[in-house]
């Protein structure tokens, strides 16, 4: 009796623990969410809008983005994970609750219920090569719009510039008010130039995916 108690201790407090972080996810409301974008909207709401930090380059498509990455990208920033100093002030003004309200929301925000995006269309022979050793696919999906964990985020579609910067960012260290510390996007992006990271970026960008930016103004947010 002793080891077989000894032999299912393991497997119940890994069940205890599995139901204690489920029990504490926080739900994301979609309609609570619309209350909260007057923050995000200035620049995602905003069709062409370019950042200029720390070069210019386009703000990200997040309509349609996955719930929990943008939770996960908020948190990141909150965490000092990710270094942009206009992001951070903003998440560090969120709470958990908020951060879930505005990934419900710009999850479904310009959705249109349709066949799923295509199957990506054949890269280069160069490019195959530089995929292949990044293994994009393995977490990002074959058409870079379904990731394996929706924690990762939607890839196809999204602006080449953006994804470049972005993609830089992991390779950047020791910077206060740039950079992105992931160790998996860390690992795959100090593989590659600059150069070849633009590729990547430009190839991806190129992909039918459901990533778009819906054009909004504080005004018409505050009517709801």
């Amino acid at each position: 009796m002793n080891k077989l108690l000894l032999t299912l201790l393991p497997l119940v407090l890994a069940a205890a623990s599995t139901f204690s972080a489920h029990a504490q996810e926080v739900k994301g409301d979609a309609h609570a969410g619309q209350k909260k974008i007057a923050m995000c909207i200035g620049c995602h709401g905003i069709p062409g809008y370019q950042a200029s930090f720390p070069e210019v380059h386009k703000v990200p498509m997040i309509s349609g983005q996955g719930a929990k990455y943008i939770v996960s990208a908020l948190g990141a920033y909150k965490k000092g994970e990710r270094k942009h100093p206009t992001m951070r002030a903003i998440a560090d003004s969120l709470t958990d609750q908020d951060m879930a309200d505005l990934g419900a929301y710009y999850e479904g925000h310009g959705k249109v219920e349709s066949a799923a995006p295509a199957k990506a269309t054949e890269p280069s022979a160069k490019v195959a090569e530089l995929l292949k050793k990044g293994t994009c696919v393995a977490c990002h999906g074959d058409n870079f719009s379904k990731p394996i964990d929706p924690s990762y985020p939607k890839i196809a579609g999204q602006h080449a510039d953006y994804l470049f910067v972005a993609l830089k960012a992991y390779k950047s260290e020791g910077h206060a008010t740039w950079g992105r510390s992931n160790g998996i996007m860390g690992g795959m992006a100090k593989q590659f130039s600059n150069a070849e990271l633009k590729e990547m970026a430009k190839y991806i960008s190129a992909q039918q995916g459901e990533l778009k930016t819906v054009p909004q103004s504080r005004v018409h947010s505050a009517a709801h």
